[in-house]
Order: C-alpha cells, then sequence, then structure tokens
C-alpha cells in the first residue's frame, strides 16, 4: 500500500525465464507493492515454472501467444478486477530497474500525473546501457515527429516502464488497440487525447543478451506503426474523434 492505496505491478512476460526472479525480487524489495501480476503469453521456457514459485503473485497464462499488446490488455484487466489504485508495468527482462517503482507510484498517487513515464534518454542512459546505436537514432526520430503531431513535449514514447492511475485506465478503450508493439504508443497517444498530464523520471536501462528486444523487420513494422497513430490523432482532432480516440471526459477525482 501507497497512502492508503493499492499498489499492483504487472508484468507483460514471454521467455523470461532467466530474469523474472531477479525482476521480481527488486520490485517486492521496494516495500510498497501488494500485487504481482505475471501474464504469460505461450513462453516456451520456464517463465510459468518459476512464476509459480513466486509469493504475492497472481498468474496468468495465455494458451496460444496473443502479443505484446494481447498481452498487455489481460495485464491491465486483470489488476483493475485486483481492486488496483495504481498500476504500474515493468518488463520482466530486469532491462528497467525496479527501484523506481516507489517514485512513479507517488507521483501518481499524489494525483500529480495520471500517467508516469520511466525513459531511458532523459540523462542520456540509453546509450551508456548498451543501447544498439541505430534503435536510438530512430527512436529520437519518431519521437520527435510524435511530438510535433501529438502536441506534446516527451523525451520518448517508447520505454516499457509506465505507471497509470485506476482512473485513467478505467477510461481508455484498450480493447481498441494493437495486439502488437504499437500497443505501448497508442496507449500513450489515447492519454494525451484526454488531456491528461503525462509525466517522466530518469531511468537507466541495461541491454544484455537476457534483455527482451524485436529485430529489425518487426522494428521496421513498430515504426511505421508510430506514424499511423500519430496520423490517426491529427485527424480525430479534426473531426472530433477517431478509432482510437474516445470522447473526453474529467477524470473523476479520488475521495479524501
Amino acid at each position: 500500500m501507497l497512502n492508503g492505496q493499492k499498489v499492483v505491478v504487472v508484468m507483460p512476460a514471454y521467455n523470461a525465464a532467466r530474469t523474472l526472479r531477479q525482476t521480481y525480487d527488486e520490485v517486492m524489495a521496494q516495500g510498497i507493492v501488494d500485487l504481482v501480476i505475471i501474464v504469460d503469453d505461450a513462453s516456451h521456457d520456464d517463465t510459468v515454472a518459476i512464476a509459480r514459485t513466486l509469493p504475492q503473485v497472481q498468474l496468468d497464462v495465455h494458451p496460444m501467444n496473443r502479443g505484446y499488446g494481447g498481452n498487455q490488455k489481460t495485464c491491465y484487466r486483470l489488476a483493475l478486477a485486483a481492486g488496483a489504485d495504481i498500476v504500474i508495468m515493468i518488463h520482466p527482462d530486469y532491462q528497467y530497474t525496479p527501484r523506481l517503482v516507489p517514485a512513479m507510484a507517488s507521483l501518481v498517487a499524489s494525483g500529480l500525473y495520471p500517467c508516469m513515464l520511466a525513459s531511458r534518454i532523459l540523462g542520456n542512459g540509453a546509450l551508456r546501457g548498451g543501447m544498439p546505436l541505430w534503435k536510438y537514432v530512430a527512436n529520437r526520430f519518431l519521437t520527435l515527429f510524435e511530438n510535433l503531431l501529438l502536441g506534446a513535449k516527451l523525451s520518448e514514447y517508447h520505454t516499457g516502464y509506465r505507471a497509470f492511475a485506476r482512473e485513467l485506465l478505467e477510461r481508455l478503450p484498450l480493447e481498441h488497440n494493437s495486439d502488437d508493439f504499437v500497443f505501448d504508443n497508442e496507449i500513450l497517444a489515447q492519454v494525451l487525447w484526454l488531456d491528461c498530464a503525462i509525466g517522466e523520471v530518469t531511468c537507466p536501462a541495461r541491454y544484455m543478451p537476457e534483455a527482451s528486444s524485436i529485430n529489425f523487420r518487426r522494428s521496421v513494422r513498430y515504426g511505421l506503426g508510430c506514424i499511423r497513430t500519430a496520423f490517426e490523432y491529427r485527424w480525430a482532432k479534426i473531426r472530433g474523434r477517431g478509432r482510437l480516440f474516445p470522447e473526453r471526459t474529467e477524470l473523476p477525482t479520488r475521495e479524501g
């Protein structure tokens, strides 16, 4: 609990056996997490077997691979059903440090930011952590393009480490989003569409053989999806709504 609010960490897992326990241990060491939800997307390794040995874990196993976005849809649905007030998504590949969990949760709990991102770009940690140069260049290009079309000033849209207030997640039409990697981009465009503030904290990144990564072909597909999302957002601004973008309403206020 954090200030009386239930904190749930969700981990979309796929072949994460080598790093799952290490990520989990560091998450729980922060002392504020009430529940960890691990959703396994039909892994071929021992991810499920390891997850079953971890305390304070709710495990859900997809019998067939639903994709990264499909995995997150299950993560958020289960977190809300479990009564989460604050939901933090972190990849179980130990690329991102779980030691930022208290900071991200606190900024959401305070009401300052209903959405928080852990940015690998702030503080120049991406290249120092081993991000391939071509990925860094693509990240910066896409971020610049999206900031221009979405009217934002984020340092990156592509981190796999995010925190959300319950009230925000309940308003997002997540089932309309892709089941592929571009889900990450679509959800942030939806948050911005609702005129909700997005905060960022600096996050050191680790790129190692155990960390998950998509290949060049899928990266190109993801990049094109990000560009399409930005254009859809701009077109929805003209029309007043769109496929991914609901009517704007005020966020409900927390009692107390």
